[in-house]
């Protein structure tokens, strides 16, 4: 965060203070925002949002007696009574707007009166984007200093946290921008509109939230219609929906296809044993060659996008192969592959959609040849009135992959575990992951490989980390 005095702070949120604000604490600077009080070592505002267990207002006393300047909260009277100086609480109607406020202004100031190099990135779609957040970051890196979200820091309190950590040295931030419902990220473009942005794909997430398939399109197309005037707009050539979304451009368009057909394109695909993938990249400059660190052929057309975003920032294409090479996951829960107790691991856990578990099964077959596959899979969450007929697709799918033991896990997933039962698969259910952690303890044997993958509301993550936990 670009240093400001509280009153700057006041004025951004345009708020007031909850009592008279003498000129000497007005003008004390103000240096980064935090919502959590036990990250607080001083010169930070404390935005103190009412979660489900916690109230924020009730520990904005203990907030500014840590070191804080200041307090943002819509509950001025619970902050006063918790021991808050009057003088130092920020009333708001909305605390999550505030902070997106004051993201919005930081932005301003950095492109201001920062670094002349700034660039903002942000990616969007349904699958792959935080693949592709974590790959660009490394590809930047000789651009200057980055800023880029731990893990999916993506939604309407993440990313204005994220853009709040630019400071005056950022060269580029790296955004990643998710949505469940039409205008999502409208709302996210209006506090950071991209220099650069890419669609990865249109796929069948968060259906029951936005009412089919179209509507998801629509809400992942504000992405471009939010990026900055002459800005470039990455798309993916392979996917109608995306493609389509070019019209909407106000800048240049640079396409990535795993299919050959893109500006940025794969050559010569090759899925090895390990199950990484080897290509000949080929952007407008040049080619070159990569091997992915990334488990899975699907993350050819996530290193594509990164690539393209690259290109796009004057990344040469030698160099941007050689990266692509050495970077492996770096955000937990991704195909993240390791041994435990004998079994080989592909944790996938994070979140899951039918195109993504198809994904991940497509992983297991080929990492799995010759040996016996085991997948535990959460329910598929939001996915309104498909969620029956999705799940039993799914089913299908396992057994076609050659899964022989399965073990489907959240009430949406039972007729996941029936489907591929009736497929022949040797399925089972449990209510959620201590039950799957039973199952699979007394089904799982040394040189099996096992896939653990499901939406993160399903908790299969937890059996990912038990078997984590394992390999210590």
């Amino acid at each position: 965060m670009i240093p400001v005095t509280l009153a700057q702070v006041v004025a951004d949120c345009n708020a007031t203070t909850a009592g008279d604000t003498p000129p000497d604490v007005a003008r004390e600077q103000i240096s980064s925002l935090t919502a959590d009080t036990r990250t607080v070592s001083g010169g930070e505002v404390f935005a103190a949002i009412k979660g489900a267990r916690v109230d924020g207002a009730e520990l904005a006393g203990a907030a500014l007696s840590a070191g804080a300047r200041a307090v943002v909260t819509s509950d001025p009277s619970t902050a006063v009574a918790s021991g808050a100086d009057p003088a130092r609480v920020i009333v708001v109607d909305d605390v999550e707007k505030a902070i997106g406020a004051l993201a919005r202004a930081n932005l301003q100031r950095a492109r201001a009166e920062g670094n002349p190099a700034l660039k903002v990135v942000a990616v969007t779609g349904s699958v792959g984007k935080t693949t592709v957040k974590d790959l660009l970051a490394s590809l930047v890196e000789s651009r200057g200093p980055v800023i880029a979200p731990p893990g999916s820091f993506n939604n309407e309190l993440g990313l204005p946290i994220t853009v709040l950590r630019t400071d005056a040295g950022t060269a580029t931030l790296v955004l990643e921008m998710g949505a469940d419902h039409v205008g999502n990220i409208d709302y996210l473009t209006s506090i950071a509109p991209p220099d650069a942005s890419a669609v990865l794909i249109v796929a069948r997430a968060h259906l029951g939230e936005f009412g089919g398939i179209d509507n998801v399109g629509r809400a992942k197309s504000e992405l471009v219609t939010g990026t900055r005037e002459g800005g470039v707009v990455v798309l993916n050539a392979d996917d109608p929906r995306v493609a389509a979304m070019a019209g909407l451009a106000h800048g240049p368009v640079l396409t990535f296809s795993a299919r050959g057909a893109g500006d940025v394109a794969a050559r010569n695909i090759d899925v090895g044993a390990d199950g990484r993938a080897s290509f000949t990249l080929v952007t407008p400059e040049g080619e070159a060659d990569v091997k992915l660190r990334l488990v899975g052929e699907h993350h050819v057309a996530n290193a594509l996008a990164a690539a393209a975003l690259a290109h796009s920032l004057g990344i040469a294409t030698a160099q941007i192969a050689s990266t692509l090479s050495a970077v492996g996951a770096a955000s937990p829960h991704r195909m993240d592959v390791f041994e435990a107790g004998g079994a080989t691991v592909i944790d996938d856990s994070y979140n899951a959609n039918p195109d993504s578990m198809r994904a991940g099964l497509a992983a297991l077959e080929r990492l799995g040849r010759g040996r016996r596959k085991v997948a535990v899979l959460g329910e598929m969450l939001e996915l309104g009135e498909a969620s029956l007929l999705e799940h039993e697709a799914i089913g299908k799918a396992a057994a076609q992959a050659g899964v022989a033991c399965l073990v489907a896990v959240g009430e949406e997933a039972r007729p996941l575990a029936s489907a591929a039962e009736a497929e022949g698969v040797d399925a089972t259910w449990a209510a959620g992951p201590e039950g799957a952690l039973r199952e699979l303890d007394a089904a799982l044997a040394a040189g099996d490989v096992v896939l653990v993958k499901g939406s993160n509301g399903s908790g299969v993550w937890k059996v990912a980390d038990s078997l984590r936990e394992e390999k210590k």
